[in-house]
């Protein structure tokens, strides 16, 4: 993936010359995109509450979404031509990317949030700059660097505080389980990233995107097909469409574009410090939204995961 600024892990943003004319107008458009990322965990626990399961829900999310980045994927094809570097041995391993990054990462997240609260899964995916780094050292052959040690340490009390909050509200075995399939689900994601960034430079981000999206998508509805029946569809209240519609619309195409459209007028680095926002935000909306009380706990474990994953990657952002 072309940036390590902490997102959802599901949306390829992609990086392109920056402008700083108009800093202001990039700020704003990476602040609201952070806001809708985090919007997700919120409206899937409202899906939830809707008696939607997850393989529906992730099947919807994907059908809906989906299309519009095939549409911009062709687009792409269309005024570039189809690359050369598109032959069967490259479509293969997009393929599979996409199904570790968009549908692995994205299904286990979603369980996840039937176990545990949405801010905390939020604090949770925000660690995976860290993954991403430990991983490459480990398989990739990328260096490694000291302070990852240090931030790993600090975010890590943080979530290890929120953890322990979380199971006096929901029970160890809930809690347990929810953290560990979030922590795939980060996983997954530094995993694709590393994996991606070669297919993207073969193909361009859009093409790739539009590739990788495409079999997470046919994976999501596969899945559907195979452990329930289309009379759920049937089924599903107004409000439980009108939740899928959010999260595809809402938590995943719109703040994706506006991410790109931010990358356009401020750096990296600027966009990586906005990410914090993100964590905070969904805290905000759980208390406003979801009735979630907000402790100590949770504004001292958040600090410290942000001060963690925001020094890192601020850090790494400026040696680059």
């Amino acid at each position: 993936m072309p940036t390590t600024t902490p997102a959802d892990p599901d949306v390829v943003t992609t990086p392109t010359r920056v402008q700083p004319e108009t800093p202001w107008a990039g700020y704003a458009l990476a602040a609201a995109g952070a806001i809708l990322f985090s919007s997700k965990g919120i409206l899937i626990k409202f899906a939830y509450a809707e008696g939607v399961d997850t393989e529906t829900l992730l099947a919807l999310r994907m059908g809906l979404s989906v299309p519009v980045y095939v549409a911009i994927g062709l687009m792409a094809v269309a005024r570039a031509g189809r690359p050369q570097a598109l032959d069967g041995r490259t479509l293969a391993a997009s393929l599979a990317i996409g199904l570790l990054g968009y549908w692995f990462a994205s299904y286990t997240d979603f369980l996840g949030l039937a176990y545990i609260s949405a801010p905390f899964e939020r604090l949770i995916l925000f660690t995976y700059p860290l993954f991403t780094v430990l991983l490459g050292a480990a398989f990739f052959g990328q260096p490694f660097r000291a302070r990852a040690l240090l931030a790993f340490a600090l975010a890590y009390t943080g979530l290890a505080l929120v953890f322990v909050k979380d199971v006096e509200a929901a029970g160890f075995d809930a809690t347990r389980t929810g953290t560990l399939l979030v922590l795939a689900s980060a996983l997954a994601f530094a995993l694709y990233q590393l994996f991606a960034k070669g297919q993207i430079a073969k193909l361009g981000p859009k093409l790739f995107t539009c590739i990788a999206m495409t079999a997470a998508a046919a994976a999501a509805i596969v899945q559907f097909l195979v452990v329930r029946d289309l009379s759920v569809l049937s089924e599903l209240t107004a409000k439980a469409w009108l939740y899928a519609a959010m999260i595809a619309v809402l938590s995943t195409i719109l703040p994706s574009f506006l991410l790109s459209a931010a990358l356009h007028r401020i750096s990296a680095q600027a966009n990586a410090a906005i990410g914090t926002v993100s964590p905070i935000a969904t805290l905000v909306l759980a208390a406003l939204f979801l009735g979630e009380r907000v402790t100590a706990i949770d504004v001292a474990g958040s600090a410290l995961v942000l001060a963690g994953v925001g020094w890192f990657t601020l850090a790494e952002q400026r040696r680059r």
